[in-house]
C-alpha cells in the first residue's frame, strides 16, 4: 500500500484530506505540524510514497519540509496554501515541490493529483538508461540524476532534470504540454497545471546562467523544443 504523509495544521482540512486519500486505498500519516511531520518521516525511515504539506503552518512550514527532504529523498511532493501568490509557487517549485495546490480544493482533483504522482513515479522506474544523453553543451546522466552544461552542474531538481531529460530525448522535435504533463507528471489535459511552464522557466534560467549554446524553444499553442542558439 502507497504511503502518503499529509502535513496541515487546520485538523478540518487535514481530516478531509486524509479521508478521501484513505477511501483511495493509501496508507496516510498525519501530521499538524512541521516538526511533527518530519519526526515521522524520519521515524518511518524516509519510506514515504508522496508528501503533502501546506505552506503556513506555526514553526515549521511547508516550504522548510519541502527543502528538509530534498536534501536527501526525491520522494514527490504537493504543497498546499490558502495564497495562490506567484512568489510562494516560485519558490516552492525552487525548493524542489513537483506540484502546487491552492485551498479550497476538490478531494477528487487532489486524488487525481497524487494518483498521477505514482503513475510519473512507475514512469521514472521504467526508465533504462545507463549512458548519459547529450544535446549542444548539455549532457545528462540519467542513472545519477545529474545535468550538466560544459561540465558545471545545473543543480535542476528532479521534476526539472526529467523535463530537460524527455526533451533531450526528442533531439530537437516538439513536445505537447499535453505530452509532458502526462509523461513526466501523469496528468490528464484535463487536470489544469502551470507546472509544465514553470519549470521550463526554472530550467531557462539555469541554463542561461551557465551561458548554454541550447535553448528551450515555445511552440506558440502547441508545446517546447530543445534547438542550438544561432
Amino acid at each position: 500500500m502507497k504511503k502518503i504523509l499529509v502535513c496541515e495544521d487546520e485538523a478540518a482540512i487535514r481530516d478531509f484530506v486524509v479521508i478521501n486519500l484513505v477511501r483511495g486505498g493509501y496508507d496516510v500519516i498525519e501530521a499538524d505540524c512541521g516538526e511533527a511531520a518530519l519526526k515521522k518521516y524520519d521515524e518511518n525511515g524516509g519510506n514515504i510514497d508522496v508528501a503533502i504539506l501546506d505552506v503556513m503552518m506555526p514553526g515549521t512550514d511547508g516550504l522548510s519540509i519541502c527543502n528538509t527532504i530534498r536534501k536527501f529523498s526525491s520522494v514527490p511532493i504537493l504543497i498546499l496554501t490558502a495564497r495562490d501568490t506567484t512568489a510562494d509557487y516560485v519558490t516552492g517549485i525552487t525548493l524542489g515541490c513537483d506540484d502546487y495546490f491552492t485551498k479550497p480544493f476538490s478531494p477528487v482533483m487532489l486524488t487525481m493529483r497524487v494518483k498521477a504522482m505514482f503513475r510519473r513515479v512507475e514512469l521514472d522506474k521504467a526508465i533504462p538508461y545507463d549512458e548519459k544523453l547529450e544535446y549542444g553543451d548539455i549532457e545528462i546522466m540519467p542513472k545519477q540524476k545529474v545535468a550538466k552544461c560544459k561540465g558545471a552542474d545545473l543543480k535542476l531538481t528532479i521534476t526539472e532534470l526529467n523535463v530537460l531529460q524527455y526533451l533531450m530525448e526528442k533531439n530537437g522535435n516538439a513536445v505537447s504540454r499535453d505530452e509532458l504533463l502526462e509523461k513526466i507528471w501523469g496528468y490528464t489535459s484535463e487536470v489544469e497545471t502551470r507546472v509544465t511552464d514553470d519549470n521550463i522557466k526554472r530550467i531557462r534560467k539555469k541554463m542561461n546562467q551557465q551561458g548554454s549554446n541550447v535553448e528551450i524553444v515555445t511552440v506558440w499553442g502547441y508545446g517546447f523544443k530543445l534547438a542550438i542558439k544561432e
